[in-house]
């Protein structure tokens, strides 16, 4: 029997070569239930395959265990097969080749020793053991990493917080490929500056025809990682414009996620359905795509978009995310926590999983938890507003104001002072009395940046009603409802009309805020309430004023209750924008 193995008759393919063919053909199931059994031989008598044959076989056998996912098996096998050829170096230095012509296919056969550390590397990574990882690829001298090594490395280091071993692996892969635009991203995300970068890039993008467009983009997602998310959206705008990188799904998935970034709710949700429009099975986005719907009511389209998100592919984290939406805004917070730690666990770096998983903790009372949540949120995106939003509620909500008001003032000062970031600052100051003159003056930058922000019109709005200055928050909230409808305004100018006795069009408000998210409950009470007193007495009229009143004292329009009516449960649960 080893005989016919070894040397088999009439030149043909021995055994192993054939284990080989299997596995270059894809047939895995094959290979594994082959190669195992002549494993179990090779066990049962150590002399029936040579070294080189035995190394062979435990790598194709490691192979069909990759294939078939059990990637703990697979590193056993490897492991083995890299102790085998450490053994076959040994036995090639004591008894060099004679040189004939069997051995040289042989040797040139061998299945690579560096892929083999390669696959090692990518089960341990689906296993969740990154140092183990990055300790199989360090032991690969650098002269021998190829591309995909070192951009495996480059990403590992980056997981690891090792910024500059991951600089220097991703410098690697654009030396090697000049075009691997993830690893541009990887150094544009790590703060390496976009002229550095398209410097590395020039000489094939002049020695290549329509490759032009490759410097603007550069130049585009450094903003991006920047945080300057208007020259970003301009520029991608310019390149989504050029004939040749018209209706480009990936560009418009960035402009959908730069405008809300920026908070423009509308135009990112344009945005996502074009690019959903040219392709039914995009995923990437969706999870955003999601939560805006949500956050608009609109349910019933959040759980289609689940679904089909779903049978596109459960392997991602945006389809859970998605129904986590469904159910946060359901109010089915346990719900929504499982489907955000699912998501989590099929990717550690989704941000949008993050937040959700702590905003429904936070509604849940289980708030430090929730603050782990947003601070991993903030590490993975630090130019993400929400993800500090979702921070700094946690900390109002715990009294924490002074923790809450010093990263208030760091995001205004890392971030810039635009609407967004004024308006946050804006919601610590209103906390403290002490702070209300503060709080006008910001809420009034932000409105003269961005007069139809939604966040700064409530914020402003809250601040008048515990003022009592009903005729100017009635203005403020008509000129911000002219050029849009949202559910939160027509409902906050039904409250004030109802403090200054207009009841007929504070009914009409409602009736609109409950047509646009008819799961408001605060409009449904509100409309109730009218309803019921259809013909008010002037006693039921001061009353309903005194309400007014004393709801603007207590935040119902932001406070604590406002938070579950508006920030918590319309735009803040996981920090919109």
């Amino acid at each position: 029997l080893p005989v016919a193995l070894l040397r088999p008759a009439g030149g043909s393919m021995s055994v192993v070569e054939h284990v080989r063919e299997m596995a270059a053909a894809g047939l895995h199931s094959n290979v594994r239930l082959l190669s195992g059994l002549l494993l179990t031989m090779s066990g049962n008598n150590p002399e029936l395959f040579s070294p080189s044959q035995k190394y062979q076989l435990l790598v194709y056998h490691a192979d069909s265990l990759f294939h078939d996912k059990e990637y703990r098996n697979a590193v056993s096998k490897y492991t083995m097969a890299l102790q085998q050829k450490k053994a076959l170096s040994k036995t090639s230095k004591v008894r060099p080749s004679t040189g004939n012509a069997a051995s040289t296919p042989q040797s040139q056969c061998l299945p690579s020793e560096i892929e083999v550390k390669y696959k090692m590397a990518e089960c341990y990574t689906m296993l969740k053991q990154d140092k183990d990882a990055i300790a199989i690829l360090d032991g690969i001298p650098s002269r021998q990493r190829t591309p995909k090594i070192n951009m495996m490395l480059a990403n590992l280091y980056k997981k690891a917080g090792q910024e500059r071993s991951s600089v220097t692996s991703y410098k690697e892969v654009l030396r090697q490929c000049p075009l691997a635009l993830d690893a541009i991203l990887g150094l544009l995300s790590l703060s390496v500056k976009g002229a550095e970068v398209a410097s590395m890039t020039i000489n094939i993008i002049q020695s290549i025809p329509n490759l032009d467009w490759l410097s603007v983009w550069i130049k585009a997602y450094a903003f991006v990682h920047t945080g300057d998310n208007t020259r970003a959206i301009n520029t991608i705008c310019s390149l989504e414009k050029k004939s040749l990188l018209r209706d480009n799904v990936d560009l418009l998935g960035s402009l959908a996620d730069l405008y809300f970034r920026a908070g423009d709710n509308k135009n990112s949700i344009l945005k996502f359905e074009q690019a959903q429009m040219l392709d039914p099975y995009l995923i990437k986005g969706m999870d955003v795509y999601g939560y805006l719907l949500a956050r608009e009511g609109r349910l019933e389209d959040v759980e289609n978009l689940g679904c089909r998100l779903f049978n596109i592919s459960d392997q991602h984290a945006e389809p859970w995310v998605v129904s986590g939406c469904h159910s946060f805004y359901s109010k089915r917070y346990s719900r929504a926590l499982y489907l955000g730690a699912k998501a989590i666990q099929l990717n550690s770096n989704s941000v949008q999983a993050l937040l959700l998983k702590g905003a429904a903790l936070r509604n849940m009372g289980r708030v430090q938890e929730a603050i782990i949540h947003f601070r991993e949120a903030i590490r993975l995106a630090p130019c993400r507003l929400d993800c500090y939003e979702g921070l700094i509620e946690c900390y109002l909500a715990s009294n924490s104001i002074r923790e809450a008001m010093v990263m208030a003032n760091n995001v205004y000062k890392t971030l810039g002072a635009n609407a967004q970031t004024l308006t946050l600052l804006a919601t610590v100051c209103l906390e403290d009395p002490v702070t209300q003159e503060k709080a006008k003056t910001l809420l009034d930058k932000a409105l003269t940046q961005r007069p139809d922000y939604i966040k700064a019109v409530v914020k402003k709005a809250e601040l008048l009603s515990r003022e009592q200055k009903y005729e100017d928050g009635i203005a403020l909230l008509r000129n911000a409802l002219a050029n849009q409808s949202d559910c939160v305004l027509h409902r906050i100018l039904g409250d004030f009309l109802v403090a200054v006795n207009e009841y007929q069009e504070a009914m009409d408000q409602y009736s609109i805020a409950l047509s646009l998210d008819p799961n408001d409950q605060k409009s449904l009470e509100g409309l109730q309430k009218m309803e019921k007193e259809e013909s008010p007495t002037d006693a039921t009229q001061e009353e309903d004023v005194d309400d007014m009143e004393g709801s603007g004292e207590e935040g119902d329009l932001e406070g604590s209750d406002s938070e579950a009516a508006q920030w918590a449960d319309q735009e803040q649960w996981f920090g919109m924008q």
